[in-house]
This record gives C-alpha cells, structure tokens and sequence, in this order.
C-alpha cells in the first residue's frame, strides 16, 4: 500500500516562509519522480513543482521560480518544498505526488497553506 503524507502547512504573513514535507511509504522512493501540486479554493489543482529521482532536474511553474525550491531525501522517504517569499495567492492546499514518468499515480491528503496580506 502506497501512502503520501504531507505536513508543514500553516498560517504566515506576506512575506513568510514555510517547509513542507512529503513521507512516502509503500514503494521505493528513488524510482519515482515526485512532485508538488495546489488546488486554491474555487480553482482547480494546479502544478507547482517537481524533481528527478536523483534530486537534480528541478521544475517550477512560473509563478513561484526563484520563491519556491523543491528537494528531496531519498535516504529518509521523503520529499521537501521550502516556499519563501510567500504571496497571498499561494494560499492553497497543497499535495504531493509520485510518477514513473507517465502518470502520477499517488496522492496524500494535503496541506494547508494560507498566507495573509
């Protein structure tokens, strides 16, 4: 059985910082690709970020290059993503996930983001 916990969201100002982190049980977590998702409230979930199975090769979307850095631990089974810089609309809950390349296959159950102006 697959399981994705996210953890890490809360509430900060304008401005702020946040770390969420991603523990993946349930498969070897150096073969997947993992990524960051955000479903804002009345929006539909969009994509924010992913890395490679060896931890290089990030991707961002262009709202949040240079504010977001996604990371991961292989040794530990979990993945990372340090959010500065934080704006209003970022707030969102955030999911993470896993691919072999072809599909994400794996959701947690999100965690919540909400940054105040």
């Amino acid at each position: 059985q697959v399981q994705l916990v996210e953890s890490g969201g809360g509430l900060v100002q304008a401005g702020g910082s946040l770390r969420l982190s991603c523990a993946v049980s349930g498969r070897t977590f150096s073969n997947y690709i993992m990524g960051w998702f955000r479903q804002a409230p009345g929006k539909e979930r969009e994509f924010v970020a992913s890395i490679s199975r060896s931890g290089t090769s990030p991707y961002y979307v262009d709202s949040v290059k240079g504010r977001f850095t996604i990371s991961r631990d292989n040794a530990k089974n979990t993945g990372y993503l340090q959010m500065n810089s934080l704006k209003p609309e970022d707030t969102a809950v955030y999911y993470c996930s896993t691919t072999t390349g072809f599909k994400w296959d794996s959701w947690g159950q999100g965690t919540q983001v909400t940054v105040s102006s």
